[in-house]
């Protein structure tokens, strides 16, 4: 029997079995993802959310912002996304690229019933993040449940990289019907 990062369908699965543990477990390290955009005025920008869905069936991850944080500029030029973890007790990198559709209104009643009253003053900060203010703590946080948005990321792209003993590495498309093709590491 072989190793799971030693087959194209066993990388697969072990990387949504990942996605799917870093969901559901606060301390699992795919709960924090690297989510890189493109800014409207062309620069990368790079920075940490939570992961709060992974559908392996549907080839889609979900995370959720405030509608007036900067990324939502950024996608509304851009509508892609990068997404990056790392697993470091399975020495895996992840990487997605996806189109990101902003879902808000409500589409998102759901999502936004389960987000815990301590979270819900992420979405609704004034003034809106990003925005200059003279001191440390010159801002509010009331939870705004109109500044509540999901991003749901549609794969376009999976590029998983083992770093055992024997580097591998395997992209994954639709082109390709998903199969993956092996790639030098």
């Amino acid at each position: 029997m072989s190793d799971w990062f030693e087959t194209k369908s066993g990388l697969w699965d072990m990387t949504w079995a990942q996605l799917d543990l870093g969901v559901r477990d606060a301390s699992h390290p795919c709960r924090l993802v690297s989510f890189s955009t493109v800014s409207a005025d062309g620069l990368p920008e790079s920075r940490n959310v939570v992961l709060r869905k992974a559908a392996a069936d549907a080839k889609f991850c979900e995370v959720q912002t405030d509608t007036q944080s900067s990324k939502i500029e950024s996608l509304k030029a851009h509508p892609h996304a990068a997404l990056l973890w790392w697993v470091e007790s399975l020495d895996l990198q992840i990487r997605m690229q996806c189109g990101v559709e902003i879902l808000e209104g409500p589409s998102v009643d759901d999502d936004w019933a389960i987000v815990p009253p301590s979270s819900r003053v992420s979405y609704g900060t004034l003034p809106a993040p990003g925005t200059p203010i003279q001191g440390a703590l010159d801002y509010e946080k009331p939870p705004v449940r109109e500044r509540f948005c999901v991003l749901r990321c549609h794969l376009e792209h999976l590029d998983l990289i083992h770093l055992g003993r024997d580097h591998r590495r395997v992209a994954y498309t639709q082109a390709r019907d998903w199969d993956g093709q092996w790639l030098s590491p």
